[in-house]
This record gives structure tokens, sequence and C-alpha cells, in this order.
């Protein structure tokens, strides 16, 4: 990230409402709004990242020493291998260490992976500090890192230890997903998907009219009007998930129809130990979520057609191996979704009209899963997935 220059538009700025809220911040060269979302009551920063932005996270420790922050850095493994509670017990030594208190504050900088785990280490530290999230691809900014779900993974299953803490302020600068690889610009276009189909259906024309650049992700060398689509997509997923935090943080209703393709994906996730990407496995949940809709008689044909149209054309996987059911089902129970024994899905009416099916009767879940089912190993997505 380098500075602001004259030539940087102003960034757009989202409002996070509740009873903390925040601004998710989104535009280039966006390193001089990070001192204001700390606050002048922090004195200590802890920057956390993954070996891979060692270089960034460098460059911030060095900007937050130079307005007068005694900052640290603490290095954590990629993706879903930092979500364990062995790395946030390092990481709560790291704090301990370094005497950090209430006033103290985490900057988080990398993908969703890494915003879950130090938002979670936030929340627990002398139960709940302030954090910053800095997320790194897509799929961060969309999701991960909007919204105050932090956790981390258990051998059961995806998220099963967390906590609700909002963050103080979420920095999404565009100029990260320069770099971004073609895989994890595709796998973040799941949840922007996502918010298309339940919220803003702007979202899905203009996926369908771009999805062979983003297919085809460039990144720095992407045409001027591509970037222009993805920061519009960017704001507007933003924006709908914005709404529905900021009514329900806590997921007594509203914020459920964020996990529209999620029951089955992150069983999948387990299913695969985590070697797809969480976009990968929500696209086929997404079609799944779909195929049950209409089979509950809720959703027509056209509809169904279009969730694989569109993630089709982005490259992302719309089956999964038919051997895998029962494994599946298993790991489905144990989601946080679920009340008791009783399966919960988000499913749709129409796009833009998400609503819960709960306990569906055995054989519709395994009719719905039959429609898209593939004999291994077509039904695997592509291994960079």
């Amino acid at each position: 990230m380098s500075e602001t220059t004259t030539n940087t538009p102003a960034p757009v700025r989202v409002t996070v409402a509740g009873a903390a809220p925040y601004d998710v911040v989104i535009g280039r060269h966006l390193l001089g709004e990070l001192p204001g979302l700390l606050g002048r009551d922090v004195r200590r920063v802890l920057v956390i990242h993954p070996a891979s932005l060692s270089a960034t996270a460098d460059a911030i420790q060095e900007d937050l020493k130079s307005v007068g922050y005694t900052a640290f850095a603490a290095e954590v493994p990629d993706a879903e291998e930092s979500k364990t509670a062995q790395v946030a017990g390092f990481l709560w030594g790291v704090l301990g260490q370094a005497d950090f208190t209430r006033s103290d504050a985490i900057v988080a900088v990398g993908g969703g992976a890494t915003t879950d785990l130090a938002g979670f280490v936030a929340a627990t530290w002398l139960r709940g500090i302030k954090v910053v999230h800095v997320p790194t691809t897509l799929l961060a900014m969309v999701d991960a890192a909007v919204g105050g779900k932090t956790g981390i993974n258990t051998a059961e299953g995806k998220n099963l230890v967390g906590a609700f803490h909002p963050p103080a302020g979420v920095l999404c600068d565009l100029a990260a997903l320069e770099t971004l690889p073609r895989w994890d610009l595709v796998a973040g276009m799941a949840e922007v998907v996502k918010t298309g189909f339940i919220a803003d259906p702007v979202i899905l024309d203009l996926v369908t009219k771009h999805a062979p650049a983003f297919h085809e992700w460039a990144g720095a060398d992407a045409a001027p009007q591509t970037w222009d689509a993805l920061a519009e997509l960017i704001e507007r997923s933003v924006a709908v998930k914005a709404r529905v935090v900021g009514e329900d943080l806590k997921e007594a209703g509203l914020r459920e129809i964020l996990n529209y393709g999620h029951t089955l994906g992150h069983a999948i996730e387990l299913a695969e130990r985590y070697a797809w990407r969480h976009g990968a496995a929500v696209s086929v949940g997404m079609v799944f979520a779909a195929e049950l809709s209409r089979l509950a008689g809720k959703l027509d044909d056209a509809v169904v057609d279009r969730h694989r149209e569109i993630l089709t054309s982005l490259g992302l996987p719309v089956t999964y191996r038919g051997d895998r059911w029962e494994q599946l089902m298993s790991a489905m129970r144990r989601d946080k979704k679920s009340r008791g024994d009783m399966l919960r899905f988000v499913v749709l009416d129409r796009v833009g009209a998400p609503t819960r099916l709960e306990g569906p009767d055995p054989t519709l879940l395994a009719a719905a899963y039959a429609e898209i089912a593939a004999d291994a190993p077509t039904g695997r997505a592509p291994i960079s997935l």
C-alpha cells in the first residue's frame, strides 16, 4: 500500500449500524485511514498477518510507529491452517508478553482466515479489545471482514468455536487485488453472487456482463471497465451485508440469510479437509440450495438454471461427489445453523426473497443432492480451487 496521491478518488464509506457502528472504507491507498479507525486511546497495536504478506505488514507496522503507536507484528500460517486453538494460543501469548490492555488493539492483514482468527483473538483477549481488519482478498472484503463473526475451526467442523465481535473498522484497499491470484478472485466471486441472489439482482447482471474478465482475471492489467465493475460489486455486496448485520448482529433472524449455500458448503469444506477454497464449496452449496428450493415448490426452473449459468461462467464448480452424501449429512447435522436434530436451510422464494426451510424430509434433501451429484472424480472442483 502506498501513500494517498492527488489522483486517487475519494474512498467510499459504507456504515454498519448497530450498538457499535463502524465504517467499511473502500478505495485505494487507504493506509492513512488506519489511525482514524484505531482512535487516539490506543497505544499498542499487534499486526497479525500470514507469511505471504510480511512486506505489507512491515509497512503497516512502520507507518503506525511513525504516528506514535507502539506496534508489533505476529506471523501466522496461511489460510485455514491458521484457524486453530494452537495458533490462537500463540497470539494470546504474544499479547500477554507485550502487556496489551483493553485500550490496545489488533490489526488483521490478510484473507478471511486471518480476519476470522484475529477477530476471535481480539474478542477473547481481556474479554474484548479493538480490532481493525485490512482484508487483502475479495472474499475477505465482501464477507469475512465485515459483520463481526469470528472463529476458529476444530476437527469436528468449521467455525464451531467463535464469538460475535464487530471490528472498529474495515479497510478494503482495491490495490491489494492487483496481485490477487486468479482463482482467489474467482472464489471470492461466489460470495458476491450470493448477495445478488439473496438481496440485489443488479449484482447478478454485473457479474454476468463481466464474467469472462473475472474468469480470466488479469489483476493490475485488467481493463478499466473491469476494475469499475469490481469496485461496484464490492460496494454493493458490502452494502447488502452491512444492512443485514446492522439489523441482526447475532443471527437472531435476518442475518441467517447470509448463510445461503453455506450449510452444504461448510460440509464440503470439512469433507475435503479444507483443501477446497471456501467460495468453491459455497458455489456448490448454492446450487444445492436452489435445487432444494425448487423441489420444495418455492423456486422456478429458470432461477435454478441461472445459478448454474452464472457460477459456471466464472469457473466455479456446481457439482460434487455422489458418494459423499452420508458424510455430508453427518457434517450438516453439526452445522451451527441446526437446532437440535433439526436441519435448517436458507432457500429462495425468488431472487431477492430468501427464507428458511426447517427440518426438510430426508428424501427431499437426497433428491436435491442427486441433482448436483457427480461420480468421482468429475464431481470435484479443479485442483486449483
